[in-house]
C-alpha cells in the first residue's frame, strides 16, 4: 500500500509518532490530575458546592485514559504559510493540550476543524496536503498510512479496512477512526435538525446515532446539560452492547433506556391484533374524548360564605367558564384554572358590595370547600389509570369516546372479556402503557429533553412514537432503523409517518453501503428483501468476504451439528453468536453443555456472559458477532407473523462468518 510503514522497517517517522503518543498520554494524565486537584470549596453555598463537585467529577471521568484505546487515530498536514492552522493537526477521541504552554497535542474529532479529516478528498482537499491514518494493536501504535490529497487516485486504505474488520469481543466500539463522509454529514447535522436514518445492516446507523449524540454534546454542551440527551433502544441486551461507546468518547452523562423503562413494564400480554389496534394513532382521539368526557355541566350554582355574607355564581356562569377552558389546556391545569376563575368572580361580587379583597382572599376562596365540591362535580380529578380502566371495561363509555373513530368490531376487540375489579388491580399490557402515557400528557405536560436518539424505531407503534415525541417536543431527535427489519405487527412502512408521529420534521437519509457485514452474507440475506420490503434498495458491502458464508443441512442431528460448528468457531478469533428459535433455546444450550462448551445465554434484560452466547432470535436485533451460527431458519421464520423480517435480522448479525445449519427445508424465499 503506498505510504504505509510498519514496525519491522524501524521507520524514524513511526518512532516520532510513538513519541507524540507518549507525550499526549502524559499530557492527558496531567490534565486529569489537575482536574482531580480542583476544589469545590470556592462555592458560596452548599447547593453550589454540590453542583460544582458533580461537574468536577464528570470532568475527571471524561479525562480518563483507556490504555487499549488509541488516543489519536489520524492527522492532517499542510504547507500553506497563509493558513492560520497548525501545519500538523492530530485528530483523536478528545482534546489534549500541553499543560504548560497550552499547545494542542490532539484535537477532538468533533471540533469544526476536525471535519476535514473525514470530508477532505482529492476533489476538495479543504486546504490540507495529506491525511495520515494510524494503525494500533491495543494501545500501541504499530503502523501509519499516508493519503495524498492532491488528486492522485489511491486504492482502499489497508488500515481503515483492518480497523473495520477487526474482530470484536464484548460491547460495541466507537467508530471515530472509520467514520465515512456520508456518515459524518449525519453526525454533524445541527442540533435543531431532526435526522432520520434508514440504514441497511452493517451500515453503521447505530454508531452514527451514538456519535451524533457525542457531537451534539460537544457542540451544545450548556444547552444540552439543561435538557439532557437520552438513548432509547429495543431491550436491555442492546443497551448493554452499546454502553461503552459514549464513555470511550468522554461522554459519561447520557441516559439510556428502553421504551418499557420510560412507559412502565407490562404486567400482562395480549393478542397481537389487539396490541396493534391499541398502538394505532386513532387511539389518541379516543383517549382525548374519554378524558374530557369527565367534565360535566354544573347541576346548580356556587355559593361561598365569607363571614356573614353569602356570594353566588349562577350555574350558567359556571358553564361559560368551563366551556371556555375545556379542551384549550391540559386537564389538570384546567381544573386549577377553573378554581381560580371561580374565586375571581366571587371576589368581583365582594368588591361590588364594598369589600376590599386581595390575592390571599382569592387563594382562600379557590381552596374553600364549596369550590372544591363544585370542582369534584364539574371537573373531577382523574388519573390515567382510572380513565383507561373505564374505557376498557365500560362498553357505553367506550362507544361514546370511539364514535366515528373505531368500528363496533374494533370496540369489541378492545373491551376486556373479564374486567378487573378496579384500576388498581388491572394488569396493563405494553400497548396499554403507551395509552396511559398519552393520558398522562393530556392531564399534565410531559417534560421535554434536549435531544432524543431512538434506535430500531421501525418497531414502535404510533402511540409509542407519540410517547417518545413528547419527550423531545421542544428538542430534536435522531431516528434510526431499517424498515426491512420491522418485526412487530405494527412495524412502520414509512419514515415520514414515523417522524409525523414523533411530531418532528426532518429529512430521511438512506445508508446502503455496508462496512461490517461481508458481501456474500449480505447478498444471501437480501434474497428476503423483495418479500419484506420491496421498496428498499438492496444493500451493498465494501467487503468481498470470500468464504464468509456456509449453508448446509445437518445429518439428522441438528443440535449436535450446531455444537460442532460452535467448537470450530471457538478456534477462531472473535465473538460467537449462536442464534436459535426462541422456543429451542434450552435444546441448544443442552447440546453445548453436553459437548463441554462454555457458553452464556442472552436475554432481553441481560447481556449474558462468555465468548460464546446462545441468542434467542427475538433478542438479536442491533447486535453483532464476529461469527454467527443460525440454527433452523425455517423455525425462526414460522414463529411469528413477520418471521421473514426476523430471519433477515438474524442473517445479518455476522461480521466475519455466517454458518446456517438446518434440518427442515429452508424457507423458499431463501432458495429462490
Amino acid at each position: 500500500m503506498p505510504g504505509e510503514q510498519t514496525e519491522e522497517q524501524e521507520d524514524p517517522a513511526l518512532a516520532a509518532e510513538r513519541a507524540h503518543l507518549a507525550e499526549s498520554r502524559a499530557a492527558l494524565r496531567r490534565m486529569r490530575e489537575h482536574a482531580a486537584g480542583l476544589s469545590a470549596d470556592v462555592a458560596a453555598d452548599w447547593v453550589s458546592r454540590q453542583f460544582l463537585e458533580s461537574l468536577l467529577d464528570q470532568r475527571v471521568a471524561a479525562l480518563a485514559d483507556h490504555p487499549d484505546t488509541p488516543l489519536f487515530f489520524g492527522r492532517l498536514d499542510h504547507d500553506d504559510d497563509a493558513n492560520d492552522l497548525p501545519r500538523t493537526m492530530y485528530v483523536g477521541r478528545r482534546h489534549v493540550h500541553d499543560g504548560d504552554e497550552g499547545r494542542p497535542l490532539v484535537l477532538d474529532w468533533r471540533a469544526p476543524v476536525s471535519r476535514a479529516f473525514y470530508q477532505a478528498g482529492p476533489a476538495d482537499p479543504m486546504g490540507w496536503r495529506r491525511r495520515r491514518r494510524f494503525g494500533f494493536r491495543g494501545g500501541e501504535l504499530t503502523a501509519y498510512e499516508d493519503e495524498p490529497l492532491d488528486g492522485r487516485a489511491l486504492g482502499p486504505s489497508a488500515i481503515l479496512t483492518e480497523e473495520i474488520e477487526r474482530p470484536r469481543t464484548g460491547p460495541m466500539r466507537d467508530i471515530v477512526a472509520t467514520i465515512q463522509p456520508e456518515q459524518d454529514v449525519i453526525v454533524r447535522a445541527d442540533l435543531p435538525v431532526s435526522v432520520c436514518v434508514q440504514g441497511a445492516p452493517g451500515t453503521g446507523k447505530t454508531a452514527v446515532g451514538l456519535h451524533r449524540a457525542a457531537y451534539l454534546l460537544f457542540t451544545h454542551r450548556e444547552r444540552l446539560a439543561r435538557g439532557g440527551v437520552l438513548i432509547v433502544g429495543p431491550n436491555r441486551a442492546f443497551l448493554a452492547y452499546i454502553s461503552a461507546v459514549l464513555p470511550a468518547l468522554g461522554e459519561v452523562r447520557v441516559d439510556q433506556a428502553t421504551v418499557e423503562d420510560l412507559l412502565g413494564a407490562p404486567l400482562a400480554a395480549e393478542p397481537a391484533p389487539v396490541a396493534a389496534l391499541k398502538g394505532e394513532a386513532r387511539m389518541a382521539d379516543v383517549l382525548r374524548r374519554a378524558l374530557w368526557a369527565h367534565v360535566a355541566k354544573p347541576a346548580e350554582g356556587l355559593v361561598v360564605t365569607r363571614g356573614a355574607a353569602r356570594f353566588r355564581l349562577a350555574d350558567h356562569e359556571i358553564r361559560e367558564m368551563t366551556a371556555a377552558l375545556r379542551g384549550t389546556t391540559r386537564y389538570g391545569n384546567g381544573r386549577d384554572m377553573l378554581a381560580q376563575r371561580l374565586a375571581h368572580q366571587i371576589l368581583v361580587r365582594m368588591e361590588q358590595r364594598g369589600h376590599a379583597p386581595d390575592d390571599r382572599d382569592q387563594d382562600q376562596v379557590a381552596r374553600s370547600r364549596p369550590v372544591k365540591q363544585l370542582l369534584d362535580q364539574v371537573w373531577p380529578k382523574v388519573t390515567p389509570e382510572q380513565v383507561l380502566f373505564r374505557l376498557l371495561s365500560d362498553a357505553a363509555f367506550l362507544a361514546a369516546a370511539a364514535k366515528g373513530v373505531l368500528s363496533e368490531a374494533e370496540q369489541e376487540a378492545l373491551r376486556w372479556a373479564k374486567p378487573y375489579r378496579s384500576h388498581r388491580s388491572a394488569k396493563w399490557t405494553a400497548a396499554d402503557r403507551a395509552l396511559l402515557d398519552e393520558l398522562a400528557d393530556l392531564v399534565a405536560r410531559t417534560p421535554s429533553l434536549g435531544h432524543l436518539v431512538v434506535d430500531e424505531a421501525q418497531d414502535l407503534s404510533a402511540m409509542q412514537l407519540r410517547a417518545l415525541g413528547r419527550r423531545c417536543a421542544s428538542g430534536s431527535a435522531t431516528v434510526l432503523g431499517d424498515l426491512a427489519q420491522g418485526t412487530t405487527p405494527w412495524s412502520a412502512t414509512s419514515w415520514k409517518e414515523v417522524l409525523a408521529h414523533l411530531g418532528q420534521e426532518g429529512e430521511v437519509t438512506e445508508l446502503t453501503l455496508g462496512f461490517r457485514v461481508p458481501g456474500p452474507v449480505l447478498d444471501y440475506a437480501a434474497r428476503l428483501l423483495p418479500h419484506i420490503a420491496p421498496e428498499l434498495e438492496a444493500p451493498r458491502s465494501l467487503r468481498a468476504g470470500a468464504g464468509s458464508l456456509t449453508v448446509r443441512a445437518a445429518a439428522g442431528d441438528l443440535p449436535a451439528a450446531v455444537a460442532a460448528a460452535a467448537r470450530e468457531a471457538l478456534g477462531r478469533e472473535g465473538s460467537i453468536g449462536l442464534i436459535v428459535p426462541d422456543a429451542d433455546v434450552a435444546v441448544y444450550t443442552a447440546a453445548l453443555a453436553e459437548a463441554g462448551l462454555e457458553h452464556g445465554v442472552l436475554g432481553p434484560e441481560s447481556d449474558g456472559a462468555g465468548r460464546l452466547l446462545v441468542v434467542p432470535a427475538t433478542v438479536a436485533k442491533g447486535l453483532e458477532y464476529d461469527h454467527v451460527i443460525v440454527a433452523e431458519p425455517a423455525a425462526i421464520a414460522a414463529a411469528e407473523e413477520r418471521g421473514l423480517a426476523r430471519l433477515y435480522v438474524v442473517l445479518t448479525r455476522a461480521v466475519t462468518t455466517l454458518t446456517v445449519l438446518h434440518d427442515a427445508d429452508l424457507p423458499p424465499e431463501l432458495t429462490a
